[in-house]
């Protein structure tokens, strides 16, 4: 019996335990993390397909940010995949669902500002605005969130609100006095109680000071006073708003005045209006006037499109604001020969 307890106390019987423990120890935590490895390579794959085919659901965008350490601009790479489809409501379920589970106070902005432009994206408009007023309250001096919100209370016509946003702006040192006068001149469109005389008067006075708002100035007049617009016509430079005087009726065409403007009488040559020139300076016109004079039957007429100065997009039609890059009064109009509606549709018969 003492033979047998000297033997289990002997030291190296110890040691050969011990060894054979931490073997054992650590083939079962080798084994246990090759089994996750595995398992979560397979979890990844699977993501990974249905990212290949644009399945990945909101909830999956969180699992890849918290599970494998994704990096936060890279999620947002991801999600921005969304709005190249032009998939508003999935990129804006993202958003919020990364915004729960987001706590740094940089992060969570930066998802604020992207929720808040893919809701104005998406004509979201009062979401958009009550986001952007929301990062206002941690963050009063977002430049980009105020701006969203000038252009927002433009859009719902609540022109007073975006003047005095343009205040905010100009605390800030941006240059906002293009935008205080546009903004001057819809306050004066689109308030409901000057008359069309009041309204003519107030216009004008702005139009003395700053030419950047001739075209709301002009199509105003266009609509509602044309007397004072052929009165006043010499004032203004019908190259930058040909498609207006084109797209004019005959019978609000004060052919008088118009003997006295050069290009006027260019246009409307090539319109078909008069029959009085030989030729044009403008290559176009030149084709047109000459079609009248010996065709019967022009199949020709002139078609427009509007380029941004500031970032040079093209729009066939105009705005006020560029739809891209959303700066004011920037559009220039092109004109271009193209086929008359009546040829066109025929053509498509």
């Amino acid at each position: 019996m003492d033979n047998i307890v000297l033997e289990y106390r002997d030291p190296l019987f110890g040691v050969i335990i011990l060894v054979a423990l931490v073997f054992i120890i650590s083939f079962l935590a080798y084994s246990y993390g090759i089994y996750r490895e595995r398992i979560a390579r397979k979890d990844y794959r699977k993501l990974s397909r249905r990212f290949e085919l644009g399945k990945l659901k909101e909830d999956d965008y969180v699992h890849l940010y918290k599970t494998y350490n994704l990096p936060f601009d890279s999620i947002l790479l991801l999600a921005s995949s969304f709005l190249h489809k032009g998939d508003y409501n999935k990129a804006i379920n993202v958003y919020l669902t990364l915004l729960e589970h987001v706590n740094e106070r940089v992060k969570k902005e930066e998802l604020l500002q992207l929720l808040g432009t893919t809701y104005f994206k998406g004509g979201f408009l009062q979401r958009s605005k009550d986001v952007f007023l929301r990062i206002l309250k941690f963050s009063p001096r977002n430049k980009e969130a105020l701006t969203h919100l000038l252009i927002l209370h433009e859009k719902l016509k609540d022109f007073k609100k975006a003047k005095e946003i343009t205040s905010c702006l100009e605390e800030l040192n941006k240059n906002v006095a293009k935008d205080q006068t546009y903004l001057d001149a819809l306050i004066i469109l689109y308030d409901p109680i000057y008359s069309y005389e009041k309204r003519t008067k107030l216009l004008h006075e702005i139009y003395k000071k700053d030419k950047n708002i001739q075209r709301l100035f002009v199509q105003f007049l266009l609509q509602f006073n044309k007397e004072y617009f052929w009165n006043h016509v010499e004032e203004f430079d019908a190259k930058s708003f040909i498609d207006l005087m084109w797209y004019l009726n005959f019978d609000d065409i004060d052919f008088q005045k118009v003997s006295k403007n050069e290009f006027l009488v260019e246009l409307y040559n090539a319109k078909g209006y008069l029959d009085d020139l030989e030729h044009s300076k403008d290559f176009i016109f030149n084709i047109l006037i000459l079609l009248h004079k010996y065709s019967k039957e022009v199949t020709a007429t002139l078609d427009f499109e509007f380029i941004c100065t500031s970032c040079k997009h093209s729009h066939p039609i105009y705005e006020n604001r560029c739809p891209h890059c959303h700066n004011i009064l920037t559009f220039n109009v092109n004109h271009t020969l193209s086929k008359s509606l009546d040829q066109a549709t025929q053509s498509l018969q």
